[in-house]
């Protein structure tokens, strides 16, 4: 076989960056330098200097106070927040908008180093559309302890949501896998063979057109509840993503789903004590549910 089409199927490497290997002197066989187009027998030495790789492109977000964000609890080991409206939770490409890493360094404070560069601290996400508490790892130790318990699903997360008209059963469990959607890459759907997804829902109270839902997820994948609802066909209030009225959205004021992440429970990883944060509803959304209960 060519020392290019050979280097290329032992190591995983294009031909061409192969090739160009060959040609820059970085490839020798029986301590003779080999062209790309020599070729590799059976029992030969073969010796390949690799360039040193890139490194990878750093995120960087705005490191700016953020408008509404407000520090729950903070300790050396977890800062605990309650996010508004319009706020990622980290830098990701394409997003040039505040962050909850960002608005935290420029109050001062530091976070865990653990996980890749742009989401440093963070053990869970929640989506730049929805608010509520979210908590922050500060020390390595309790990023370690958070992502396990996450992971584990010993987390109690609650979230409030306001769904168009009436789920029946008006308590019940939604067990279906969601991936990405088959045709737009910026939803998600329920799909077979997704990743196993469990949404637990109670209705707290029914409007006229609407209801107000508690639930509790056992897993976290991206968009859980707004895509569960909108498979059970009672989409969060003002989702237009995910099949909400519009008409209904714009008589309530909503430019968002109506979607809170209400409480966040777990064990506190100093100490293993049973720590919960609550978040009242913001403006936009207490502003929709009073209106609802007219």
């Amino acid at each position: 076989m060519r020392v290019d089409a050979g280097l290329s199927r032992l190591l995983g490497l294009s031909r061409t960056v192969a090739a160009t290997l060959a040609e820059g002197g970085r490839v020798a066989v029986d301590g003779r330098a080999a062209g790309k187009s020599d070729r590799l027998i059976a029992g030969s030495w073969l010796e390949v200097e690799l360039p040193e790789p890139e490194a990878p492109a750093t995120i960087a977000g705005p490191q700016e106070v953020v408008a509404g964000l407000t520090v729950l609890h903070a300790d050396d080991d977890i800062i605990v927040v309650d996010k508004p409206v319009g706020v990622a939770a980290h830098p990701s490409p394409g997003w040039t908008g505040p962050t909850v890493i960002g608005g935290l360094a420029a109050l001062g404070y530091r976070v865990s180093t653990s996980g890749a560069a742009e989401r440093q601290g963070i053990v869970h996400r929640l989506d730049v559309g929805t608010t509520g508490v979210m908590v922050v790892a500060t020390s390595e130790h309790a990023y370690t302890v958070l992502k396990r318990a996450f992971k584990e699903r010993t987390v109690d997360k609650r979230y409030h949501a306001v769904v168009q008209g009436h789920p029946d059963p008006s308590s019940g469990t939604i067990d279906a896998p969601i991936d990405r959607h088959p045709k737009h890459d910026y939803r998600f759907a329920v799909v077979a063979g997704g990743k196993p997804s469990v949404t637990h829902y109670d209705t707290i109270e029914a409007f006229r057109a609407a209801s107000l839902l508690d639930i509790r997820l056992e897993t976290g994948r991206t968009h859980q509840i707004r895509v569960h609802l909108s498979a059970l066909r009672h989409p969060c209030v003002g989702d237009l993503a995910y099949g909400a009225d519009p008409t209904l959205a714009r008589r309530l004021g909503l430019e968002r789903q109506w979607l809170h992440a209400r409480s966040l429970g777990f064990e506190h990883p100093a100490d293993g004590r049973w720590v919960e944060f609550t978040s009242p509803y913001p403006a936009d959304l207490a502003r929709a549910l009073d209106l609802l209960a007219d």
